[in-house]
């Protein structure tokens, strides 16, 4: 097997991985976390984790997966590998699920959130309306970026068996 394949292959797992971690640590603690604190607090850290996000690291993961995986899968087709196909499914679910799913719902209810200017009374009614669906749309990114990495650790164990 061609050692650049087998490269992106392990970047893929990688890639995925990293940002299921990422999803998944919002669905089991911090959005919990949260949900613990009295709203003005939720609210506050939210908008500080949302500005932060926006970081080389993170860029890294949530835009270089579909890249990396999308080159995962020219390489497979491209060397005969039997599971290229399970690395497009990875690649369209990601693609697809995970990055619009942020792109459509999570960036502009966080756009939404930043635009709250603090002290107010409402406090309780805006974070019960965001963090709810927020937590929805996110546990369907760290269940689709979960399904990437599922799908590129069976292909990472066919990597010696050609179709």
């Amino acid at each position: 097997m061609p050692i650049v394949f087998r490269s992106f292959l392990i970047l893929s797992l990688l890639e995925a991985g990293a940002i299921f971690g990422f999803f998944y640590a919002w669905v089991c603690s911090t959005m919990w976390g949260l949900d613990a604190a009295p709203p003005e607090v939720a609210i506050a850290a939210m908008q500080a984790m949302n500005a932060s996000v926006r970081n080389g690291v993170f860029a890294i993961s949530f835009f270089g997966t579909p890249v990396v995986l999308l080159l995962t899968v020219i390489l497979a087709f491209a060397t005969g590998h039997r599971r290229a196909g399970v690395i497009l499914v990875a690649a369209l679910g990601f693609a697809v699920a995970s990055v619009l799913a942020t792109m459509s719902v999570n960036v502009p209810m966080n756009e939404a959130l930043a635009q709250v200017k603090l002290p107010l009374e409402q406090a309780d009614a805006i974070w019960d309306a965001y963090s709810g669906p927020w937590q929805l749309w996110n546990t369907l990114r760290t269940l689709t970026s979960g399904a990437a990495l599922l799908l590129v650790g069976l292909a990472v164990m066919q990597a010696e068996t050609r179709r």
